[in-house]
């Protein structure tokens, strides 16, 4: 189904790219492609059961793709208040329920009993380290299967989940036959904890 067919169908906007200046730490928004969502959706390593959080949600295309898809519910995170403005907006055209929107910086998000995590590369490998901690000691606090998804990670991303003792590497889905190219990072990689 091509982009605008998954719009039309959930009845939200999430196109496009932001224009807005990136800090370093921050990077600006760019929507996970569909294809790649139903690629993990149909993998199975999530279901209705599951808890997601979403770290840079901005227009929340994964949040809404990924509830859809496979029944899951969904916390979409972001700092930036104008993409959450249109997440909301997404989200009472959408009608879907399972699905809610905070603003919050990743690293000072509090992590209760969500049991999964999406990251589209949203932030420096600095933020990265520190939502890992959050994660890990989550798990520590209320221990649970834990699965962490990253998508299109980049080699200092994957150096600092191995480098994490607590997290286990479980499986890499392939998604560079879904585009032109032979592009090493059109991945996801899914990390668990131990």
């Amino acid at each position: 189904m091509t982009e605008s067919s998954w719009e039309r169908k959930l009845n939200i906007r999430t196109a496009g790219t932001t224009t807005h200046v990136a800090d370093g730490e921050n990077y600006p928004y760019e929507p996970t492609p569909y294809c790649v969502l139903e690629r993990l959706a149909s993998s199975g390593y999530l279901t209705r059961s599951n808890k997601l959080v979403d770290y840079g949600c901005g227009k929340g295309r994964v949040s809404f793709a990924l509830s859809y898809l496979t029944g899951c519910q969904v916390i979409g995170i972001d700092y930036n208040e104008r993409l959450l403005q249109i997440a909301e907006t997404n989200l009472e055209r959408s009608g879907i329920k399972r699905i809610e929107f905070r603003m919050a910086k990743a690293e000072e998000y509090e992590i209760t009993d969500e049991d999964s995590f999406f990251f589209f590369n949203p932030f420096s490998e600095k933020i990265l380290q520190q939502v890992i901690g959050q994660v890990i000691w989550s798990w520590y606090e209320n221990p649970r299967k834990m699965q962490l998804f990253f998508y299109y990670p980049s080699d200092e991303q994957v150096a600092v989940l191995m480098t994490a003792s607590e997290l286990l590497f479980t499986d890499e889905i392939d998604c560079s036959d879904l585009f032109d190219g032979n592009n090493k990072r059109e991945r996801i990689l899914i990390f668990q904890t131990m």
